[in-house]
């Protein structure tokens, strides 16, 4: 039986009293003591866990400095702290078991844009993307372009020096800083900007200088005194990151210092970063891409040179892994026609190359790329298959968006060694890649790894992923051996370890890059700025004299706690145990389905990744209470008398698995992290799983039976639909239900109802004997109709219509006899009952299927369900019968279909969530099917609506389900005339009815209105 989960990491009482101080103090942000809020901050990219002592929210800089300040207090002198942004590090950068200050809830503001003089000025916690489409009205972007870039912060690119493609053209982020503005160890501002020897002399005059001043005029000397040291000893790299950027913040060509410049790279070890003032690039006029195919990875890396002397924008690659992941994947519909098969050849290797500028010059590289491109290929010269090019903005867009989404995709491998980063980002002269991953990957070889490989060849750096199970000991030894001889590697080539995403932990290898002297330095300035030691420490470089650094390669990972967890336990939950800590659950768009909870709440508990690691914390736990998980799964509920006497005591003793609940109850079940996600979480599937367990030791809400009864009890109460509603949608009842069960928004049964719309209709009365009488020549022109609660009792107008499309199109419509489908019963966690309920349908669904008609059904949540749930839930005995939806049925039958002309007609067609990720080109489908009746169809795909089936009427989620539905479909439907709006989804019909005042058609309503 579930036992209490009372054990946490309790907060040391040095924190304990400086957090309670800090809510005295006049600090307005959030300050979040939660297990689970700590437990989604103990983990970024990388294969690191530091569970923080608390999460700091500040509002504003007023807030850091209050913080900082109380902190540099005697009191207080063991409080340490790390600053973080999107948490999208691949090496631990902003982990600490100090406390995390998060920049990103409220400090994501654009300051100010001037496009006049080409800068912007920033907070911190700005997502890049976000930035970007501030920026994209005036004509402008900022230029380093990371994979990603819809959720790191500009704090964050800023702290680890962020560059990605197109570096050799647009340069790193600290080519880009005009002027910070930073906090102290001791709360003090620090504002830095460019300064010229006259200001700098200036200060030297100084009689009591603040730190800030101090700062500038030592470090300004250190730099000026030891230059010549520094421009030997720094290896000579486009993407060189030293931690404290030595060499640059002197500009030689000005003769002016920029103390920015060694905070970018700083990895929030020196200051807290709070506003910055960066330089803009003009948005190119045009845009071309040339897509090269090889038959190797070795032959696209050879060849890069070439394409970098076309004077390239950006030249990327990946290998045969990647590409082979892509295709697996739901991005890939959306790039095949771009990258297309050569008959005959495999493509093992892609060079990815773009232009940009002024459109005849773009025409002109472009052209003379092609003549170069066409002339090896006929001499079938260094391993070249083909290429295509694209001057279309949205395809090299999605180019792209499969280029970034190649991290996450490597981690969706089978088995248990899953591609990790921690030699990820290693950099060497690009004249010098090829022979280098030439060694790189013998290296790999010589200890049997896997890995994918893909880079930025134009900048010598490559990102490259050994697939390791850091659950098993003798990997994670593995680990540390093979990072110490890449490490070793890359010096030999002239590089370095860290090419691109920061040190992190693997600040170790500093002394060996650097030598005795400049490391020296670097332990100087580190002294000069914090020399408490307060500030993310134990990354990158300590104060002198203050002993070795805190964190290394072998410091504290993640599988060192998921192997606490059984086999067999893990097993039984892939999904929470297959999060690789991506974080692309955090993309910021408004239009980007996954996640709604995150999006409109702004917590990390409230997302798929925030979510699968409270699980894993749930099922370490368990296993250290000796619980077997599996027998628990199937065990019988306590006693009710037992269950209301855990549930009264809910408030008074913790239990962990409440934190749990808390936050798998704020998921939607949209299902839209099970596709979008690049190792597919499927959070709905592993919330149901806890649901199940967890309401064996606690009462489950009124409100959960009455969802999980609702498809049985629809038949009795339409038989009586007048009477029904008007006993359920009263004032007096409709309040009854809010306060009692909290439900909200009930809807009313149809009137008239299906039966009756249908009563003297062919198509009813069909049962399973009655179908297998109708003779075996006439089946192909029989459409049978599957229902489904929502439709059939709640809007029948659609099903009806739907069987009044079948006939005008030349079929015969069935009704096929209701049969509960599952989905509210399995949302709500009744495992068992889901599981008979489904069993009992598939039978029916079946032997219907066997007779060789089309079966379709109307709402997309339900028919999927079907494909997904049931063939989770029964393998093997979910039979092969299929249910198509209204939209694939239609478009297998087109071609018997005469041309229908229909003119001055056109329609916007809303997805649905679950509908568009998990069928992808359902878009292009409705598409098509109007294009034949001469009727234009746009389609447009927005985040979540907020309903989410029964979530929508839940009464505690009205706020959030409101301000889901505001945040881009209330937008959208206003641009758009009301008759103009085709929603395929029941829920989202329901929503834009509820908070847009209208009810929309679905699709087949307005294809029969033009029949």
């Amino acid at each position: 039986m579930l036992p209490k989960l009372s054990h946490k990491q309790t907060l040391e009482p040095v924190y304990l009293a400086f957090l309670d101080a800090l809510a005295e103090s006049g600090f307005t942000g959030d300050i979040d003591k939660r297990y689970s809020a700590r437990l989604a901050q103990a983990t970024d990219n990388s294969v690191y866990q530091f569970l923080p002592q608390a999460v700091l929210y500040p509002r504003n800089q007023t807030d850091i400095r209050i913080a900082l300040k109380l902190a540099a207090s005697a009191e207080f002198e063991k409080v340490v702290f790390s600053a973080r942004g999107g948490g999208t590090g691949t090496n631990g950068q902003s982990l600490t078991h100090g406390l995390i200050m998060d920049l990103s809830r409220y400090m994501n503001r654009v300051l100010e844009v001037n496009a006049e003089e080409g800068w912007v000025r920033v907070e911190a916690g700005v997502i890049k993307d976000a930035l970007n489409d501030a920026l994209r009205p005036h004509g402008y972007f900022f230029s380093p372009d990371l994979s990603t870039s819809n959720r790191a912060t500009l704090g964050g690119m800023i702290n680890t020096d962020a560059s990605g493609a197109g570096s050799l053209v647009y340069g790193k982020t600290s080519d880009h800083v005009l002027e910070l503005s930073s906090v102290l160890y001791d709360g003090s501002v620090l504002e830095t900007g460019s300064l010229t020897c006259a200001q700098l002399q200036a200060l030297e005059q100084e009689e009591s200088p603040d730190l800030g001043q101090v700062l500038q005029r030592d470090i300004a000397k250190m730099t000026r005194e030891h230059r010549d040291e520094v421009d030997a000893r720094f290896p000579k790299l486009n993407r060189f990151l030293t931690g404290y950027d030595l060499k640059n913040v002197w500009n030689a060509s000005l003769n002016e210092f920029n103390l920015s410049r060694i905070l970018t790279g700083s990895e929030g070890t020196l200051a807290v970063i709070t506003e910055a003032k960066l330089d803009i690039t003009p948005l190119p006029t045009t845009r071309m891409m040339v897509n090269i195919k090889y038959d190797s990875f070795q032959s696209a890396l050879r060849h890069a040179p070439d394409l970098v002397k076309a004077k390239a924008t950006v030249v990327e690659t990946v290998d045969s892994k990647v590409l082979n992941l892509a295709k697996q994947d739901i991005i890939w519909h959306s790039v095949s026609s771009l990258i297309e098969e050569i008959p005959g050849k495999s493509i093992d290797g892609l060079n990815m190359v773009e232009f940009a500028g002024e459109t005849d010059e773009v025409e002109h590289k472009v052209n003379l790329l092609c003549e170069m491109l066409d002339t090896q290929i006929a001499s079938q010269k260094d391993g070249l298959l083909g290429y295509q090019v694209t001057a279309d903005k949205a395809s090299i867009n999605t180019i792209y968006a499969m280029r970034k989404k190649a991290v996450g995709l490597l981690g969706a491998t089978k088995g248990s060694r899953k591609p990790i980063a921690f030699a990820e980002d290693t950099a060497v002269p690009p004249e010098k890649l090829a022979d280098y991953i030439m060694e790189f990957r013998a290296l790999l070889d010589s200890h049997e790894l896997q890995y994918g490989m893909f880079g930025h060849v134009d900048a010598g750096v490559l990102h490259v992923r050994p697939a390791l199970d850091m659950c098993d000991p003798n990997d994670e030894r593995l680990l540390k051996t093979v990072s110490d001889e890449v490490a070793a590697l890359t010096l030999k080539y002239g590089g370095l370890m860290w090419g691109e995403h920061g040190k992190g932990v693997r600040g170790e290898y500093g002394p060996s890059v650097f030598g005795e002297t400049l490391f020296g330095l670097l332990e100087e300035v580190k002294g000069l700025f914090d020399p408490l030691n307060k500030l993310n420490p134990g990354k990158l470089v300590a104060p002198k004299n203050s002993g070795p650094l805190q964190y290394n390669v072998d410091s504290a990972k993640r599988g060192a706690f998921d192997r606490q967890i059984p086999v067999n336990t893990r097993e039984a939950f892939p999904d929470v145990m297959n999060c690789n800590g991506n974080g692309l659950c955090f993309n910021y768009s408004v239009y980007s389905p996954m996640c709604p909870s995150f999006k409109v709440t702004g917590d990390r508990v409230q997302s798929p990744k925030g979510r699968a690691g409270l699980m894993r914390e749930w099922l370490r736990l368990l296993e250290a209470e000796g619980v077997d998980v599996e027998a628990l799964a199937k065990a019988k509920p306590l006693g009710w008398l037992q269950r209301t006497q855990n549930t009264l005591k809910m408030d008074r003793e913790y239990d962990y698995s409440h934190e749990v609940m808390e936050s798998l109850k704020g998921c939607l079940a949209c299902k839209a992290c099970s596709s979008q996600c690049p190792v597919k979480v499927d959070v709905p599937k592993f919330r149901a799983q806890f649901f199940n367990i967890y309401y064996q030791r606690y009462l489950r809400p009124a409100k959960d039976y009455l969802v999980a009864g609702i498809e049985d009890s629809l038949p009795l109460m339409a038989m009586m639909p007048r009477v029904t509603n008007a006993v359920s949608q009263n004032p007096v009842s409709q309040w009854v239900i809010k306060k009692s069960l909290g439900y909200v928004d009930a809807p009313a049964l149809s009137v008239p109802t299906l039966k009756q719309r249908l009563e003297n209709h062919s198509c009813r009365g069909y049962d399973l004997d009655a179908l297998k009488r109708i003779p075996e020549e006439e089946r192909s022109q029989h459409v049978l109709v599957v229902q489904d609660p929502f439709n059939s009792f709640y809007e029948a107008d659609t099903v009806y219509h739907l069987i009044q499309l079948i006939e005008k199109l030349g079929f015969k419509p069935v009704l096929l006899p209701f049969k509960p489908n599952g989905k509210p019963i399995h949302i709500k966690g009744f495992l068992d009952k889901f599981a008979k309920t489904a069993q009992s349908s598939a039978d029916f669904l079946n032997q219907v299927f066997a007779l060789g008609m089309p079966m379709i059904g109307v709402d997309p949540a339900m028919v999927l369900c079907y494909r997904d749930e049931y063939k989770e839930v029964l393998g093997d005995e979910r039979g092969d019968f299929t249910v198509l939806l209204a939209n694939e049925w239609l478009l297998s039958i087109l071609e018997q279909t005469p041309d229908i002309k229909v003119s001055d007609k056109e329609f916007t067609w809303f997805s649905h969530c679950t509908e568009s990720t998990a069928k992808p080109n359902t878009a292009n489908e409705w598409q098509a099917i109007f294009n034949k009746f001469g009727v234009t169809l746009n389609t447009v795909n927005l985040g979540c609506c907020g309903m989410a089936g029964t979530y929508g009427h839940e009464g505690e989620n009205q706020q959030r389900t409101k301000a889901l539905f505001e945040m881009s479909w209330d937008k959208a439907i206003k641009q758009i005339p009301q008759e103009q709006i085709l929603v395929s989804g029941y829920s989202c019909r329901s929503q834009v009815k509820r908070f847009g005042g209208f009810k929309p058609k679905h699709p087949i309503q307005a294809l029969l209105a033009l029949l």
